[in-house]
């Protein structure tokens, strides 16, 4: 199912989407109705609104075009919403923006599903902080990885030695670990702390709700040289929850650790809005 501003999309209006492929998105999970972070959502799509078209959002509006959109359907969904401007011209791309509302709708999948097996890679997407729609280089890599054997693949960022970040963290070699193709990455240390990498990323919801709902966090660099270190690595996005990994090229983690029970439970506990 897909509508452009509470309407069925058209056929001129997709193909438009397609070839320029500039605009911006978010992904809900809903569930009986609501969403787990839904403010969040909601907010990034206000902010990415203006970085991407100089233009204002009413999120009023993005609610209820998702209502009409998942209401009475049953089961989980996931609902994304992108941001697009069908009347944009890749000659004249400063024109003023008239950005339009694309809900799409799918069932979806179970969360936590089984462990991830990943290869590192040095990449970093353009405007980090933007959940754009230009994901070419991404799935490049994540296509690459799975012919390669792997399941994924978690981005990293060439840098040289340095001391570690703002809160703490020594001084480490190797490349700084960034995050995941489309998902945030996360660390448990030796000490049962959970670890945010200190990077140019994508400010995931889930990732955000994780640190409030578990607050004691580190927020610090992490470098490819001290995965060894780690007592478990965690995947999170709005799809997947906080989704184990247990095996980056060839370090193996366990998938069972216990603070990975933890923060699933928080997750879980975190309530959910209507829209």
């Amino acid at each position: 199912m897909a509508t452009v501003n509470g309407v069925p999309a058209s056929v001129a209006q997709v193909t438009a989407l397609a070839l320029t492929n500039y605009g911006h998105f978010t992904t809900l999970r809903v569930e009986d109705g609501a969403v787990r972070g839904l403010s969040l959502h909601l907010d990034r799509l206000v902010r990415d609104c203006s970085a991407v078209f100089g233009a204002e959002l009413d999120p009023e509006r993005v609610l209820a075009y998702v209502r009409e959109a998942a209401g009475g359907r049953p089961g989980p969904l996931t609902v994304r919403v992108t941001v697009f401007d069908p009347d944009l011209d890749i000659t004249r791309p400063a024109e003023r923006a008239d950005p339009h509302v694309l809900v799409t709708t799918r069932p979806a999948g179970t969360l936590f599903p089984p462990p991830l097996r990943v290869t590192a890679r040095p990449y970093r997407r353009d405007a980090a902080g933007v959940k754009h729609v230009a994901l070419f280089g991404q799935l490049a890599l994540r296509r690459a990885a799975r012919l390669a054997g792997f399941d994924d693949v978690l981005f990293t960022e060439a840098g040289g030695t340095q001391a570690g970040g703002t809160q703490g963290g020594g001084t480490q070699g190797g490349d700084l670990v960034s995050e995941g193709c489309t998902w945030n990455v996360g660390f448990v240390d030796a000490d049962g702390r959970v670890v945010w990498p200190e990077a140019e990323v994508l400010p995931g919801v889930t990732m955000r709700l994780l640190q409030e709902a578990r607050p004691g966090a580190v927020v610090r660099p992490v470098r490819t040289a001290e995965l060894a270190a780690m007592r478990a690595v965690f995947a999170t996005n709005t799809a997947i929850g906080v989704r184990a990994v247990h095996d980056v090229d060839g370090l193996r983690f366990p998938d069972d650790d216990p603070v990975l029970a933890e923060l699933r439970a928080a997750y879980l506990a975190v309530p959910a809005d209507r829209p």
